[in-house]
């Protein structure tokens, strides 16, 4: 039954009911917040452990890359531990949408609280049975393609600048191999590791793109009027 369809009907909760199912609502936007700070946190901490490994790569003449490197793991670490916080946060933001769309939704079109679609019962198992509505490896996606790509084509970027220009421009490509090089390690053999460890990164990203939560989903055209801005404009 469409929302356009829907006739104005007894509501199929008491005042007491609304009212209780108001304050829970609350709670569950309040824990999808405190979630959300937490991602904001991690986030943080990659940023901020990135440009300390800038500064001291380009702190002097005789810097080693060696921190630009170090630091890649450090973020992947943090991505890690961001992925597992994203899949609690959008496990409460997920009942706030639910509510937001099929308790207040109906409420804000005057028709009262409709439970045709079963959306009461729905939750109410998801209560029961709790279950994360997101898998590791598509929140690992989501947050790379909204923040960590960048975090990490700013550590290559900054990597490569390095052996290229700094201290001077690179005259051979020994000499960039040389540069390269880790201690025993060969300079072809850590340049070949970093580009596996980005490439992953990539593949996971395209992977997830159209996972199960964007699979089949309806795009809305945006349309040349914001009809929320005009009305807030008043």
């Amino acid at each position: 039954m469409s929302e356009s369809n829907i006739e104005a009907k007894p509501s199929a909760f008491n005042t007491a009911d609304i009212t209780a199912l108001s304050h829970l609502y609350r709670g569950e936007l309040y824990r999808s917040t405190v979630w959300r700070t937490r991602l904001d946190t991690t986030t943080n901490w990659a940023v901020l452990t990135t440009g300390i490994a800038l500064s001291l790569t380009f702190s002097s003449e005789s810097a080693s890359p060696l921190p630009l490197v170090l630091v890649g793991l450090l973020v992947a670490t943090f991505l890690h531990i961001e992925a597992r916080r994203y899949r609690f946060f959008d496990f409460w933001r997920m009942r706030a949408h639910v509510l937001e769309v099929h308790f207040f939704g109906p409420i804000l079109r005057g028709h009262g609280v409709q439970v045709e679609n079963g959306w009461n019962d729905i939750l109410y198992q998801d209560y029961r049975a709790p279950n994360l509505h997101i898998s590791y490896p598509e929140a690992v996606g989501r947050r790379l393609r909204h923040n960590y790509s960048w975090i990490f084509a700013i550590q290559v970027t900054a990597y490569i600048g390095k052996l290229l220009i700094h201290p001077a421009p690179v005259a051979s490509l020994q000499e960039f191999w040389t540069r390269a090089a880790i201690g025993p390690i060969p300079g072809q053999f850590v340049l070949l590791a970093g580009l596996a460890f980005h490439a992953a990164w990539i593949m996971i990203a395209i992977a997830t793109y159209r996972g199960r939560r964007g699979a089949g989903r309806a795009r809305p055209q945006n349309s040349e009027r914001d009809r929320l801005l005009d009305l807030a404009r008043g």
